[in-house]
């Protein structure tokens, strides 16, 4: 998920670095992990929408855990030791993967302690990177981290969904935004921008703080991801690269996407507060966590496959096929919430997962070419 990447001339593959230490096949384990979580995730996602599939039943409320701590808290900690380059580093994935499968094997508590244990140590990882390298996007991203211990700690409580969800959200948020910031030092931005950056964040974990997805009004929560779109849409990098061809482009292209969704989820925290219906918070839940999440995902994945596990990946302009229908997922996604369709909402999930599919092939095609 990471953009830390440096950005690619128009129309250059993208080619996978040499391999620098002994520890790279061993990523395979955990990103394997991840992936199994983000498969169950989304599997028994469908039985949360009113779909009866076999084997679905018993999971479907561990839906989040699956998704956040699964899969994004494997990925995102597995791709920050890659970055670090220690062998200790990779306890956190490790962890957070194992925890994966202890919950598909249904006993939460036990992989909720795993969950737990892996954010605390992302957390600590990020701190040795803070120092390591002092920064205002390293610091946001280990505030991001300890957010998934919080997120973790009220799901261990057994706290409403919407308490939960609120952390994880703000953890999957912030990380994305730190990274972009880290990105936006190649337009050169006033040190003030900084000043409203540091706002927007402040704002967000506020409403975070005191359980805006849960309540009746969400002002803090809704402000701050407005605010913070407006500087992403300022200074984000990918305002010029859309401009250009190929994979720069496509990149952009889901990273504007996002932060359409990120924006709109905004307004209707602000507009219809998720605590008073079900409906509405599950279109600000979703349109984050599908619509600017994961579409962060396509955008980053040539980039970042490579780096994690070695092996080549080239982009084919059909990578657009799916980066529609995921969008178009969210949009009956969210327009079913709206206006309270339960057959629009149960044929967002399908889409979604057909998406993800398509995209996957299109990689897989694209790179076997020579």
């Amino acid at each position: 998920m990471s953009a830390s990447a440096a950005p690619l001339e128009p129309g250059a593959p993208v080619r996978a670095p040499k391999p620098s230490e002994k520890w790279r096949r061993l990523r395979l384990l955990p990103l394997a992990a991840g992936a199994g979580a983000f498969l169950v995730g989304m599997w028994v996602g469908l039985a949360r929408l009113g779909l009866t599939l076999p084997g679905s039943g018993e999971l479907a409320e561990f839906h989040g855990a699956l998704m956040i701590g699964g899969f994004l808290g494997t990925v995102i900690s597995l791709e920050r030791a890659v970055a670090i380059g220690r062998w200790w580093a990779y306890s956190a994935p490790v962890l957070s993967g194992i925890g994966a499968f202890v919950l598909i094997a249904g006993v939460p508590m036990l992989a909720g302690e795993l969950f737990l244990l892996a954010g605390l140590l992302l957390t600590l990882f990020s701190g040795f990177i803070v120092v390591r390298q002092p920064a205002l996007f390293t610091v946001v991203l280990t505030v991001a981290a300890a957010c998934w211990v919080g997120g973790t700690i009220v799901w261990l409580k057994g706290a409403p969904a919407a308490e939960s969800a609120g952390w994880w959200l703000t953890f999957l948020v912030l990380t994305i935004a730190a990274e972009r910031l880290e990105l936006s030092r190649l337009l050169s931005p006033p040190r003030s921008s900084q000043l409203t950056f540091i706002l927007a964040v402040a704002l967000i974990l506020v409403g975070m703080a005191r359980g805006e997805l849960a309540l009746t009004a969400a002002p803090f929560s809704g402000i701050g991801l407005l605010a913070l779109t407006a500087w992403l849409l300022r200074h984000d990098i990918a305002m010029r690269t859309i401009r250009m061809t190929g994979l720069p482009r496509f990149s952009a292209a889901c990273i504007l996407a996002g932060y359409f969704w990120l924006a709109l989820a905004g307004l209707l925290l602000l507009a219809m507060p998720p605590g008073a219906a079900t409906f509405s918070y599950d279109a600000v839940v979703h349109a984050i966590a599908i619509g600017f999440v994961l579409s962060m995902i396509f955008g980053h994945a040539p980039i970042i496959l490579p780096a994690v596990t070695g092996v080549r990946v080239r982009y084919s302009e059909a990578a657009y096929l799916p980066y529609g229908i995921l969008h178009l997922s969210v949009l009956l996604r969210v327009a079913g919430d709206l206006f309270e369709g339960v057959d629009l909402r149960a044929a967002s999930g399908p889409l979604t997962i057909v998406a993800f599919a398509a995209y996957a092939a299109v990689l897989i095609v694209a790179s076997r070419k020579k």
